[in-house]
């Protein structure tokens, strides 16, 4: 027998498996990863056409600090409380490794964003899922309980696409003695944040990404904003040079156009309005979403025969078989075309 090299946790544990990624330039309509279906900013694709070659000679900025003036500037937040990551997935490893070991956990509401137990799998430490409650309020009471060292909540939440009210967060906040990381990938789609708290409570911090919002996650970049005092700590953890210098670049343009960016974000909402409908008159049970998919329920054909002949058709959507999703399927907003496409196949498969 081969003998491992690895720690038993690592033996242990499965690792994240991600949507699937076709090779660029197949002819495929892609809702399943929910990126963005428009462009990044053509102000930002001028950073990439004008690059010096001088940014790659050189180690970039420890601490990406012209991105931070960009998030400080548009955020009205001093730039000294922003962290940034290469993508938010890096700044939810280094809040990890920075305040959790073996005697503490992480919490978290469940179903969510599955990549939090992985990175919590790796790290010496527990974790505890509470259920959300079946009309996906937060379970505040079983996770002011758990005292968790780390208390993830997603917001707007990945796969439900449902908003935390800032009143639940806030009484969360109160009662927690831990780090309380409310995940707002998905906030440019929404109505609200919940950002104002960084500002009321020491333990709190807000994440961001330029995936969704900004069609930039092939670049791999994201933001936390909280107290200073919360962030040495991470800082301490971190990768020294984990920002590179085109990524700084091309995101501190991406993030100072501002207008472009809600431009995308809204029709997307338009788009994500006209197929909850259609998807509803086809005989789905839709939720209430405000991120940049929707989790459906297809009734009474079975979501996991509906997933592979989409696929068959060229058309990837995200299928979880899972406690709680195995009778869903969450669908990214694509563009009007995208989507009209779509329900017609949808509708020929649940026909057939």
């Amino acid at each position: 027998m081969t003998p491992s090299y690895f720690r038993p946790s690592v033996d242990a544990m499965t690792g994240y498996t991600p949507g699937e990624q076709p090779k660029p330039g197949t002819k495929i309509i892609k809702l399943n990863t929910n990126e963005n279906p428009y462009p990044p900013s053509p102000k930002a694709m001028e950073v990439l056409r004008t690059l010096d070659s001088e940014w790659l000679r050189r180690y970039p900025n420890p601490y990406a600090d012209d991105f931070r003036h960009s998030v400080s500037q548009v955020f009205d937040i001093p730039h000294d409380w922003i962290i940034v990551g290469n993508g938010s997935d890096e700044i939810l490893n280094v809040v990890i490794r920075a305040c959790t070991e073996e005697k503490n956990k992480i919490v978290y509401p469940t179903p969510t964003y599955v990549l939090y137990r992985t990175l919590a799998e790796i790290q010496p430490t527990q974790v505890l899922e509470v259920p959300y409650n079946d009309d996906f309020s937060l379970p505040i009471a079983a996770l002011v309980k758990a005292q968790g060292a780390v208390t993830f909540i997603a917001s707007p939440n990945s796969p439900s696409g449902h908003v935390v009210p800032i009143h639940d967060l806030r009484q969360l906040a109160t009662q927690l003695s831990g780090v309380l990381l409310i995940d707002e990938a998905y906030v440019d789609f929404a109505a609200d944040s919940a950002l104002q708290l960084v500002r009321e409570f020491p333990n709190v911090m807000v994440l961001r990404t330029l995936s969704k919002g900004y069609s930039l996650a092939g670049l791999r970049l994201g933001f936390g904003i909280a107290n200073p005092q919360l962030l040495s700590g991470l800082f301490k953890v971190k990768d020294s040079y984990n920002i590179d210098a085109i990524a700084c670049a091309v995101g501190t343009v991406a993030m100072l156009d501002q207008e472009y960016k809600n431009e995308c974000a809204q029709k997307v909402k338009n788009s994500r309005v006209k197929l909850t409908k259609s998807l509803a008159e086809l005989g789905f049970q839709v939720w209430d979403s405000q991120a940049n998919f929707v989790l459906v329920k297809p009734q009474p054909t079975n979501a996991e025969t509906l997933y592979l002949g989409l696929k068959e058709k060229g058309i990837l959507v995200r299928y979880f078989k899972q406690p709680g999703l195995a009778d869903k399927l969450r669908i990214t907003v694509g563009t009007d075309e995208q989507n009209q496409l779509l329900l017609m196949t949808l509708a020929s498969l649940m026909q057939g």
